[in-house]
């Protein structure tokens, strides 16, 4: 495939192309059918700009748009607004997370204009953890917002041109709006239903939890197309190499809604190299989700091991035909 078509800068307000929300890249690829790859930027805890760029360029080589965290687990590191600057200034495609526990509406109504006028044209809208999960547990939450009333915000701003107060907004936000879901969480049967609702309210794309369990993933997705959710949404299931079987046991028991079967912890465990085996997995994975009707790519996180997704992608053969990302594809 050539990337011909997703190699042209535009100015900031220069009207989207036809059928489009936004100038984002990931927007046009999966408009365009073509298998999408969004990756997740781990932030450093830092001020120095070239700890992001190095995280960023192994990311920037396979994935359609990186994702820029949001003091994600409520521990605090540079910010995804601050984040998303640089990588756009830099010419990555970015993904601008959201959490609505850090924030009030008149906070995260002013960092959308500013974000959409560098140039970021996708954002993440999150709920976000509680603060008590994190390492500064005495912070006071916010949580002026939720993911559905976040959503729509921002949809508000973008196509009615207005704020919440009513007043006009000179130019509205060009941006294509995602949000997450957890098909593992129970009640396992209710979770196509809050995915209904996250849609109604304006999310474009969706980008999931770790998937480990492919037959629960498969009955989630035959509910959503049941719903006709597969129509209206595009779906971005969230893979991720697992370092040993002993990680894998603590994220089945300490991280809530994901699920590591039996099956794939004892192949850890039997591995002569766990993290060889881990990325073998996770290419497995990956391959297994781009059969399932109605999954339009693939969202890969890697915490602080930012090398191996290019990696794991390139080898898992989902972009074979697509030519390597060029850095002047902004947006």
């Amino acid at each position: 495939m050539s990337t011909g078509d997703y190699s042209d800068e535009v100015p900031v307000y220069a009207p989207p192309p036809e059928g489009h929300v936004s100038h984002s890249r990931l927007e046009r690829v999966l408009r365009a059918g073509r298998f999408a790859v969004t990756a997740e930027l781990n932030p450093p805890d830092s001020a120095d700009p070239s700890d992001v760029f190095e995280a960023a360029q192994p990311l920037g080589e396979v994935a359609d748009a990186i994702n820029a965290t949001d003091a994600s687990g409520a521990n605090c590191h540079m910010s995804s607004i601050g984040i998303s600057a640089l990588l756009t200034r830099a010419g990555y495609s970015t993904v601008y997370q959201i959490s609505c526990r850090d924030r009030n509406r008149i906070a995260i109504q002013g960092d959308v204009l500013g974000a959409a006028a560098m140039g970021v044209s996708n954002v993440l809208c999150l709920t976000g953890d509680g603060v008590g999960v994190g390492d500064q547990p005495g912070a006071k939450p916010v949580f002026d917002f939720d993911s559905l009333t976040l959503l729509r915000t921002i949809r508000t701003m973008r196509d009615q041109g207005m704020f919440l107060s009513g007043r006009k907004i000179t130019r509205p936000p060009q941006m294509f709006l995602g949000a997450a879901e957890n098909p593992c969480i129970p009640p396992h049967d209710w979770r196509p239903e809050r995915l209904a609702k996250k849609v109604e309210a304006g999310a474009e794309f969706i980008q999931t939890n770790y998937i480990y369990d492919i037959p629960l993933f498969e009955k989630f997705m035959a509910r959503v197309r049941d719903l006709g959710l597969d129509k209206k949404v595009y779906i971005l299931p969230g893979v991720g190499p697992l370092a040993s079987a002993k990680a894998a046991r603590w994220m089945r028991s300490n991280v809530p809604g994901i699920h590591v079967p039996d099956a794939l912890i004892d192949r850890m465990e039997k591995a002569e190299k766990p993290g060889a085996e881990g990325k073998k997995i996770c290419i497995e994975l990956i391959q297994q989700i781009r059969e399932i009707k109605g999954v339009a790519g693939v969202h890969v996180m890697a915490y602080r091991r930012e090398h191996q997704v290019s990696e794991i992608i390139l080898e898992s053969g989902v972009l074979e035909g697509r030519q390597p990302r060029r850095r002047s594809e902004r947006r």
